[in-house]
Parts: structure tokens; C-alpha cells; sequence
């Protein structure tokens, strides 16, 4: 029986079904295999950022094992209706974030969110991220919020700080509102790292965080509602 799936930018297929199984076509995936299941090995398609010397690795590591008769609880990335998101972005290094918002929102449209369901935040920095990201997570209004900003390695600790406490903080706005929030705070050595991050040769994070978002939202909207 051959099944597929979808998972973040990854399309998924059956590529063995144990005799008698039934697969369920949507899921967080076990990565481990027991006798006693009835089971199914899915193998994902590499998005197109994973270059082609790389991806027989890419889906070695992506091949997972799903099981018949366990309840398994994905969110979606087609079926956007309903849901709203929110960026919340930082000024400061705009030559990189602002690129990165422009790729989340390219990640919407291709994801079919309309453009009314979404809206955009600027702060002045990384710092500022987490206390607005809370606030507008904790208003109801919006079903992930996206956090996007760009923090580059100086001369001081300084970019420590800033790193350190914009990822704690972005953990901890999710944490106390119940609500997706998506780490798209690119935190580099060089500038030529983050523009490289920012639609450059390794793609843009933004675009990512959108997908994320939107899978992570469908999640808790139509799965985790308790």
C-alpha cells in the first residue's frame, strides 16, 4: 500500500508496508521500529534547499517508521483557512530582515494564507522581540506568531547577550501563552552568513519559519485543543 504526506517543505512516501498494516497518512513519526507493530517505512523527498551530493543522506536520516494502530497527530500545511499569524520583526540589521520578512510572507502566499490574515511587527532590535511576541500571542488574535531578526558576531560579548536572550525569550513567549511561537532570529558570525540565510545559497529562514508556523498552528487548532 503506498501512502504520502506532508512535512514542513518535505512531501513523504511509502516506501515498505509490513503485511496487513493499515498506514495512517498523517502523524508525528516514530523514528524507531518494534517487531510487535504492524508498521510502515515512509521516505521523504528533499525540499529543494538540500543539494543534490547531499540528499541520499537527507533521506536516510528522513526515513521514518509509522505504525498502524497508534493515534498520530500532525498539523497541516494545505489547509491554512482559519488561521492567522503575526511577525514580529527587528529593524536593526534590516539589510538581512527584511529579506527574511518578505521570504515568510512569500511563504504564506504559496501556502494560500490570505494576505489579511496576516500582520507584521516592527521593534527596534532582537531584545525587543520576545515582550511584543508575548503580548500579541496572549491577545487571542493570532494562532502563531513568527519572530524574526538578525543578530551578528561583533568585537564584544554583546551579541552573546542578545542571542542568549532573544532565543530564552522567544521560548518563554510560547511557553506562558500556549501559542506557536517560531524562532526565525538568525544569530551569525559573519554577515555574509546571515545574507547567505536571508534568500541567499542556503535559502531564506523566513520562508521556513512560515511553513512552520503554519503546520505548528494547524496543529494546535485542529489537534491540541483540550
Amino acid at each position: 500500500m503506498a501512502a504520502s504526506v506532508a512535512c514542513g517543505q518535505a512531501s513523504l512516501s511509502c516506501i515498505s508496508t509490513a503485511k496487513g498494516s493499515k498506514m495512517l497518512s498523517t502523524g508525528i513519526f516514530a523514528r524507531h521500529s518494534l517487531k510487535r507493530f504492524n508498521s510502515s517505512k515512509i521516505q521523504a523527498t528533499p525540499p529543494p534547499s538540500v543539494s543534490d551530493s547531499n540528499a541520499n543522506r537527507w533521506r536516510k536520516s528522513n526515513t521514518l517508521t509509522v505504525y498502524a494502530a497508534v493515534r498520530q497527530l500532525t498539523g497541516s500545511i494545505t489547509k491554512p483557512e482559519g488561521l492567522r499569524f503575526v511577525v514580529v520583526a527587528a529593524r536593526f540589521n534590516d539589510i538581512i530582515t527584511k529579506p527574511l520578512v518578505d521570504g515568510a510572507l512569500e511563504g504564506f502566499r504559496r501556502h494560500s494564507v490570505r494576505e489579511e490574515d496576516v500582520d507584521v511587527i516592527w521593534v527596534p532590535g532582537s531584545f525587543e522581540i520576545p515582550l511584543v511576541a508575548q503580548t500579541v500571542a496572549k491577545s487571542g488574535k493570532y494562532h502563531a506568531v513568527i519572530c524574526i531578526g538578525a543578530v551578528v558576531r561583533g568585537a564584544t560579548t554583546h551579541y552573546e547577550a542578545v542571542a542568549n536572550s532573544a532565543s530564552s525569550g522567544v521560548l518563554s513567549a510560547g511557553l506562558n501563552s500556549g501559542v506557536p511561537c517560531i524562532f526565525g532570529v538568525l544569530t551569525c558570525d559573519t554577515m555574509e552568513q546571515a545574507m547567505d540565510r536571508a534568500g541567499g545559497k542556503v535559502g531564506n529562514k523566513g520562508y521556513e519559519a512560515a511553513v512552520t508556523a503554519i503546520e505548528m498552528a494547524s496543529l494546535f487548532q485542529h489537534h491540541l485543543r483540550f
